[in-house]
């Protein structure tokens, strides 16, 4: 499949670059969106440089260069000037979420353990949170005159932890090179310019947040207006009526926001959906009844059904490999099964060996932050994800480690996650993974249950019998949310074996 080279100038242009250029014009460049109200606070391009040189000046006073900087905030205005002053430092980022909650407290005290940051920029409540010396954003000056560091293209910008959904997460090294390679990428294959709105929810410390919505309107110079999780969450169309209040918007989510906005649809009212330029749908499987659903939903308001528009990336790969252009989504029925191409490369190659996906191209991470493998030999990135090629489209089937096999046959588990979640209306999200013990191979099911019982029980069992020939060596109905995600939304298969397999004795 042969993909667009990346120019030389782009590549030998460092990102700072982008926002010195962008500050000569006093205009909006980044909107974050409160509620309740809403209330919209906005920094425009010279004073964000200024936050930015500020955030620098305080990281040279207190790291050296190679120091890792730990970015561990709300998702706001300050997250932005973290990130990007330490870029400006020629300081190593690691993006991260905040400090609350079981889950993001593990994975932030693994990512710490792995990166051993010299400093820590975070919101001023959570500053007695975090393990190091830590610097509350709000404390930190604007500066009219500090310079940008002298950075390689091949020096590491930042390090962006996976989201963990089969091992433990690890620091994928993004180069400076990487990154602005990763947002050309996107520019072309969405045809954005320094008029396209970037908008959207997706955390910062996710790949696909922070190259869409934080680093890409640098790299263009165009305006991003984002709101944070929890505010998605709580009300679904409050996406919506961003991507409408900003004609011709580049907006990315997982797929189960678009079921979520999807359900919500009825409630919309008065909105003009007719100039969306694109909805990324990416970062977990892309299912044919979501682009169904969703286009049926939002048709009445003028949303082009093309503007839904799969994807495919990776933190190995900064966030892109795949994409559907101006086509849309084409969904294709193969052994009776409707399947959705994620599209084609822009600017790298992708070839399949044994069934897996690989990657070459020059957004592709250094290796791994602090471990001897290395992610690309030869140039080729070992993805560890299923798929194959079909009239140019690139189809993901699933993750090599996620593969069950059972009796010599192989089942991946989203097929098996979509049919236990059809096979009652109280079932919702699903995890489905592979377990041993005596009887050999088989197969497991956590299950979020509104209403748990024998009915639904039997109705999960035998719906996996009938489409799958097998029947679930153990299933749990559980509250709904209790099933594990990653920090991007993905199912936590190995965490949910790890929890309920494991807690029930039957270890491999």
């Amino acid at each position: 499949m042969p993909p667009a080279a990346v120019p030389d100038d782009v590549l030998t242009t460092p990102f700072t670059d982008y926002l010195l250029r962008n500050a000569r014009e006093d205009r909006p460049a980044f909107t974050c969106r409160t509620f309740p109200g809403p209330a919209d606070h906005t920094l425009t391009w010279p004073q964000l440089l200024a936050r930015v040189r500020g955030v620098a000046r305080e990281l040279r006073r207190v790291t050296r260069p190679g120091d890792r900087v730990a970015i561990a905030a709300r998702q706001d205005l300050g997250y932005v000037t973290a990130f990007l002053g330490t870029l400006y430092a020629g300081r190593i980022a690691v993006p991260l979420s905040v400090p609350t909650g079981r889950t993001n407290r593990a994975r932030l005290e693994a990512a710490f353990a792995d990166a051993t940051p010299a400093v820590c920029l975070t919101s001023e409540d959570f500053a007695d949170r975090v393990p190091v010396a830590a610097r509350a954003l709000e404390d930190i000056e604007p500066d009219d005159a500090e310079p940008p560091a002298t950075v390689a293209m091949s020096d590491p910008a930042y390090l962006q932890y996976t989201s963990g959904s089969t091992r433990r997460p690890a620091g994928a090294v993004i180069s400076h090179r990487a990154l602005v390679a990763s947002c050309w990428q996107t520019t072309q294959c969405y045809r954005a310019d320094a008029s396209t709105p970037l908008v959207g929810w997706v955390p910062f410390f996710h790949d696909m947040g922070l190259v869409l919505l934080l680093a890409t309107p640098v790299f263009l110079g165009s305006r991003s207006v984002f709101c944070t999780p929890m505010e998605f969450v709580r009300d679904p169309l409050r996406w919506i009526r961003l991507l409408a209040e900003h004609p011709g918007a580049v907006t990315a989510a997982p797929n189960f926001a678009f079921d979520l906005a999807a359900e919500a649809a009825g409630e919309l009212a008065d909105v003009d959906l007719s100039h969306v330029n694109s909805l990324l749908n990416g970062s977990e499987p892309v299912r044919a009844d979501t682009v169904e659903n969703f286009a049926r939903a939002f048709a009445p308001f003028g949303l082009p059904r093309a503007a839904h528009k799969p994807c495919y990336g990776l933190a190995e790969a900064t966030v892109f490999v795949t994409s559907a252009g101006d086509e849309g989504a084409t969904i294709t029925t193969f052994d009776g099964k409707p399947h959705v191409s994620v599209g084609k490369p822009y600017g790298q190659r992708i070839r399949i060996v044994d069934k897996e996906i690989q990657v070459s191209g020059p957004n592709l991470a250094d290796g791994y932050w602090g471990r001897d493998d290395v992610l690309a030999p030869d140039g080729w990135l070992r993805t560890g994800d299923l798929g194959f090629v079909h009239e140019g489209q690139l189809y993901v089937t699933g993750r090599l480690k996620d593969l069950i096999i059972v009796d010599g046959r192989n089942h991946h588990p989203q097929d098996i996650e979509a049919t236990v979640e059809a096979a009652h209306p109280s079932v919702r999200r699903a995890a489905a993974f592979g377990v041993r013990d005596g009887r050999g191979e088989g197969v497991a099911v956590v299950a979020g249950c509104s209403a748990p019982g024998e009915e639904v029980e039997t109705a999960v069992r035998r719906a996996v019998s009938a489409g799958h020939d097998l029947p679930l060596r153990a299933l749990w109905l559980v509250r709904p949310g209790e099933v594990p995600r990653t920090s991007s939304g993905k199912v936590a298969r190995a965490a949910a074996r790890e929890r309920w397999w494991g807690e029930n004795g039957r270890h491999d």
